[in-house]
């Protein structure tokens, strides 16, 4: 039985939560709700209303979610930075920031940040928090990507 590398793991959730991100992005342009709507609001049912309107404790999130579609933008960028990471072109293969795992986990968290405020993003929040604690458990133990370190002092010829 192999031993199971956490970072080869955690690359795959983060390549399937960033995809699944950007996708929502898109259609959270078009479809624009705010998830946490039903937090401290208030059930209207009459006849020209219905559902859960949003307290007022909401209004900035819904300015930056529904009036203007800036978290979701956001999401879709953060996710094409996190898959470039995982999935690097050959210019990005040369340089120390592919081989930090710290800066894979934090934008992992930005963008589990960003996913979950959003509807459509919160599946991808929920794969890209796990992917950023498994790369966590991975640096834990101490594990190094091999291509990375195959990769180390090499300048231009990587």
């Amino acid at each position: 039985m192999g031993v199971f590398l956490w970072h080869q793991w955690a690359r795959f959730m983060a390549i399937s939560g960033s995809i699944y991100l950007i996708w929502a992005g898109f259609w959270g342009i078009f479809y624009r709700k705010f998830f946490w709507d039903f937090v401290g609001g208030v059930r209207m049912n009459t006849e020209t209303q219905k559902g859960i309107i949003p307290g007022p404790n909401a209004a900035p999130f819904i300015a930056i979610i529904v009036t203007v579609p800036l978290v979701q933008i956001l999401a879709m960028v953060f996710g094409t930075c996190t898959l470039m990471m995982e999935l690097p072109p050959p210019f990005l293969k040369n340089m120390t920031i592919y081989r930090s795992m710290i800066v894979r986990i934090i934008l992992l968290l930005v963008q589990t940040f960003l996913g979950a405020l959003f509807y459509q993003g919160t599946n991808g929040a929920i794969w890209s928090l796990i992917a950023a604690i498994a790369y966590t458990r991975a640096q834990m133990k101490g594990e190094i990507f091999e291509e990375a370190r195959e990769n180390r002092g090499k300048g231009g010829a990587a």
